[in-house]
């Protein structure tokens, strides 16, 4: 049943579960308030009816009875007078039964004559009649003494009341009487429908109250909630758009790196084919006319006159300048079959190119790599690297040159670093502004994949470059 309930509760909408809930708990609170109330109106009815009776009961049996606070029994004129209001008035009829006991326990007086001069065990109710107290409650009538009442009737309102001696406070003795419940019964059945219908009343219109605010507040919750439905659903079309740009911007950083490199190649190419050729020309010129400026000089020497000899400093210049275009191209080059290569053989070429041209050892470490990556990837790690390395042989001398490579979680980490002297990463390095590539130009290589890069420098505690190239979304550049 209460699995049931639940499953009830749940497919309903919370108005709706808030709704049976409370009316669930209101019931079972009514009903607790309902019964102790009814408890409440019981025992003071009774307790009132007690007192009262035990008032008006003591006007008539006080007045017969106190010889009792010097003698053990009753004398024979006021107990006929109590026979005679017990038997013949109106106060006889309404009462059932009556005892009274003296200061020894024992009945000196009842209008059920075999229980006279009997003595009974004292119950609390007799004990605190004795102390000054009226008790009353609605009997079952199980003691000893109540076998004649229980003939007659199944429950009676018993009454303990203490009777005192006239003038004084003394207790001389106890009466205990039993009344007919049924005008005391009549009368709390009807106090308490009146209690059940003023507390049904007020639980209902309280209930009434709260419904009607929780589905104020429902509403309001539903109204907001639908709006945030649509915020999220905005937000979720800003998100897949912005995905959708982001795999674009990846791609397009990919396709630029390409695109670069593929400049660059054509840039070598035509100094090459161009300035490269007309200056080795000009060279081989350069030898023929030396041969013409030593006719020249022996011109000179026959007839005076003077030949300018300004061919060796342009020769000078020539090869200058042939060297340094070499030195530009072999910086912007990259293998030309490094889409071809794998990534170990990628690092294997960049760290054997830097250490053939620079004459120094670095220390090449990776894991399992991946076989497959996006060329831009590939172009990246080399540049990266190829930079890294330049700037630890020209800033650190290359000491301690390191190269750590390895693949966790479809990432690439890069490590570059030496024991050089260092600097403070928070200051620009002066040199940085002259170098072509630059820690800021490998900055942006990295993040335009997406990646991470990082700078780690201290004075005197070396230099170390670290890159994180993220494979998550490599697919996308393939078919770039």
């Amino acid at each position: 049943m209460l699995s049931r309930i639940r499953k009830f509760l749940a497919q309903g909408t919370l108005i709706q579960q808030f709704t049976i809930g409370s009316l669930i708990i209101m019931i079972l609170g009514m009903i607790s308030i309902g019964r102790w109330i009814e408890e409440q109106i019981r025992g003071g009815v009774i307790k009132e009816a007690g007192v009262t009776t035990a008032d008006y009961m003591d006007s008539f049996i006080s007045p017969n009875i106190q010889e009792l606070s010097n003698s053990d029994s009753i004398s024979t004129e006021h107990y006929a007078v109590l026979n005679r209001l017990f038997g013949e008035t109106e106060l006889g009829r309404h009462t059932v039964s009556i005892k009274i006991w003296n200061k020894d326990h024992r009945v000196v007086y009842s209008n059920k004559p075999s229980l006279v001069g009997k003595i009974f065990a004292n119950t609390e109710d007799q004990i605190a009649a004795w102390q000054g107290q009226v008790s009353a409650n609605i009997s079952n009538l199980k003691d000893q003494e109540n076998v004649e009442e229980l003939a007659m009737n199944s429950q009676l309102l018993e009454i303990y009341a203490p009777v005192r001696l006239n003038g004084t406070g003394e207790v001389i003795a106890v009466a205990e009487f039993y009344m007919k419940v049924d005008a005391l019964e009549a009368g709390i059945a009807a106090t308490q429908q009146r209690s059940w219908l003023v507390v049904g009343s007020t639980m209902t219109f309280i209930y009434l109250l709260l419904l009607g605010f929780v589905r104020y507040a429902g509403n309001t919750l539903e109204r907001i909630e639908g709006e945030l439905i649509d915020q999220v659903e905005w937000l979720e079309d800003l998100l897949a758009q912005n995905a959708v740009l982001t795999k674009r911007v990846r791609h397009a950083a990919a396709d630029t790196t390409t695109y670069n490199e593929r400049i660059l190649r054509r840039t070598i190419s035509e100094l090459q084919d161009g300035p490269i050729q007309e200056i080795n020309l000009a060279l081989s010129r350069l030898e023929r006319v030396k041969s013409q400026n030593e006719t020249c000089k022996l011109i000179q020497l026959n007839i005076k006159i003077e030949c300018s000899d300004h061919l060796p400093s342009a020769r000078k210049a020539l090869k200058t300048a042939l060297q340094g275009i070499y030195s530009i191209t072999d910086g912007l080059g990259l293998p030309a079959e490094l889409e071809e290569l794998t990534l170990p053989e990628i690092l294997a070429q960049v760290v054997r190119a830097h250490e053939d041209y620079t004459g120094t050892k670095v220390m090449l470490s990776f894991n399992e790599l991946p076989e497959r990556i996006p060329l831009a990837f590939k172009i990246t790690a080399y540049r990266i690297i190829q930079e890294a390395l330049n700037n630890a042989h020209n800033h650190a001398g290359g000491a301690g040159q390191q190269v750590r490579v390895r693949y966790e979680m479809d990432n690439i980490y890069i490590e570059i670093s030496d024991q050089g002297s260092g600097f403070n990463v928070s200051e620009p390095v002066e040199s940085e502004k002259r170098e072509h590539l630059g820690l800021t130009g490998m900055r942006e290589r990295v993040e335009s994949l997406g990646g991470l890069f990082k700078i780690e420098s201290k004075i005197n505690e070396g230099t170390k470059v670290i890159a994180c190239l993220s494979l998550q979304h490599s697919g996308e550049l393939y078919d770039g």
